[in-house]
Parts: structure tokens; sequence; C-alpha cells
């Protein structure tokens, strides 16, 4: 991964150049991994037979199904992960195992899990059957909206005992009213734009438009979305962005102390200084993939979205 004062962990693009599914079909040269198993279709669950006790050694190949197994209090159990399973930071001490579409199977059944969770976007179906062939459980799913991320957190507790069972209608519950309490006290009456730059102006610009969390979170504070004409996640153009002149400007890129922050980058552009929320100075960085990973912290993501645009 190339670090030039800002590196960029956006896998909703990477991930979705990858499997052809994004809103358009151009290949830009993104140098990053979405940090989730997110796509257009809905939660699909593809899996062997569940475990009937609490599994003892987990591999975990996607960030987002990482951080779910942590916020079940499984995460001791974990003995490999995903090169991008990157939260929390104690799980960087667990050994890394190559994943996405060159997913190295032999690294994951040397680990002798009894557990094995991925996503449908970022492993293909034959290395489920590769692994359930010598005995390993597996699990696969894509979470697109919050709904599906409700459905993906209660489906992997099912893998992890009935501990995590109960753990996970707690934190769904808890997602869910911190959810319907942002909806109930809307900052906007849908007049303030946003937009939502998931992939830099140096790589190409990706959007999140109609069909993502991120325009669900838009919504649920009243706010609207630039670009919920476009489906899915899209390579979009610097014009369409100046046309549509947002009022906030979210991004996802990550900062590592070299040149420019990312806020500053955008304030920079040639062209931009009559946008809105550049004039206004009204760009917020949630580099920490808050809003950009379906998984328990998504709730954190659109609170600090929230705040920023209150």
């Amino acid at each position: 991964m190339k670090k030039s004062g800002l590196l960029i962990v956006t896998a909703l693009v990477s991930g979705l150049i990858l499997c052809g599914c994004a809103g358009k079909t151009a290949t830009p040269a993104v140098t990053s991994q979405i940090a989730g198993d997110t796509q257009e279709a809905a939660v699909t669950v593809e899996e062997t037979e569940k475990q009937s006790a609490s599994p003892e050694r987990i591999v975990v190949l996607t960030a987002a199904d990482c951080e779910v197994v942590y916020a079940l209090g499984l995460g001791d159990k974990i003995v490999g992960r995903g090169e991008y399973c990157d939260y929390p930071a104690e799980v960087l001490d667990v050994p890394s195992v190559q994943s996405g579409y060159e997913t190295n199977i032999e690294q994951i059944i040397s680990l002798n899990p009894d557990l094995v969770l991925m996503g449908s976007m970022d492993q293909k179906a034959e290395v489920a059957e590769q692994l359930e062939k010598v005995g390993i459980t597996t699990y696969r799913s894509r979470a697109n909206n919050i709904d599906e991320v409700y459905t993906m957190i209660k489906t992997i507790s099912t893998y992890l005992g009935a501990d995590a069972e109960k753990k996970a209608d707690t934190l769904i519950e808890s997602l869910k009213a911190g959810f319907a309490d942002i909806k109930g006290n809307p900052i906007s009456d849908g007049t303030k734009t946003v937009y939502f730059e998931v992939s830099p102006l140096q790589y190409g610009l990706w959007t999140a438009g109609n069909g993502t969390f991120m325009n669900e979170a838009a919504e649920m504070m009243g706010l609207k979305n630039c670009f919920d004409d476009v489906t899915g996640w899209a390579e979009i153009s610097e014009e369409q962005v100046l046309e549509r002149n947002p009022d906030y400007i979210v991004t996802v890129s990550m900062y590592y102390g070299e040149g420019p922050t990312p806020e500053e980058e955008i304030l920079a552009r040639t062209g931009w200084e009559n946008v809105t929320a550049v004039k206004e100075k009204k760009i917020l960085n949630l580099r920490d993939n808050e809003l950009s990973r379906p998984g328990p912290r998504l709730l954190d993501g659109v609170k600090a979205l929230y705040e920023f645009a209150r």
C-alpha cells in the first residue's frame, strides 16, 4: 500500500471494482482495500452446519466481521485475520493471512480453525467450499444497508454460542435506539446537502449513492445526499461535484502525518473554492472507517456526522 501523506482506505471502492458491481464500470487506480463486505445485493447466508458451542479458533477475513466478533466478546478466539482487519488495535497482534480474491487457503488451514468468517464480495464461493471439505465451518455474508448490518451481526452470533447471541441482541437494540434518536431529531429539512467522498481526486472520485448505509445516514438526520440519484458505490466526475455544490463534504481518507491532511487537500483543490463546503470549511474526515464499514461502529460514524452538521 502506498504512503504519500494520504493512505486511502476505501475498500468499498476497491472491492466493488474487483467484483464489478459498482454503479459505473470504470476502473481507476485505487491503492486501497475496502474495509467491509458491502454489495448491492441483500444479505445472504451461505453456511455449513452452525456450531453447537462457542468456537475455540476463529479466522476472520473481513474487517466488519472482525469488529463484530470483538463486539460479541470472542476476540480472544481469533487466531488469524485478513490483511485489512485493523480494529480494535489488539487484532493487529494476530497473524494475518492473504485474503481478498487471492485468499490463501493453505494459510487458513494451517491455523487449524473451527470457524472461518468471510465476505461474499471478497471471497469466492469456492473458498468456502474448499474449507468445508476439510471440516471447517464457514460463514459468508454481505451487508449494504443498516437493516442488513443487524442481520449480519445476529447471524454471526449464532456461530459463536448462546452468550454471543444475547450480546448481539443487546448490541442491535442499542444501534436501533441510537439511530432512532437521530432520526427523531433531524438537523435539516432536506435542503442541506452532503457529498461522501470514498476515493479522493488523485485516484479518481468515487461516492456513496442511493442504497448505501452512508445515504441512509444522511437521510435519517435530514440531510440530502447530493448523489442520491446514483445507485450504490459509483465513480463520478469533479465537474459533477462542483455543479452540485454540497454544503458538507465527508471524506474517509486516512492521514499518517506527512503532507496535507485530507481536509487540507480538499480545501486546496483548484476550482473548488466556490463550493459551499469549502468556503465554509465544512469538511469532515472520518478516517477510522466508522462510516465506511458495515459493523458495530456504524452508529459512531453517524453520530460524528450528526454532531458535525448540527
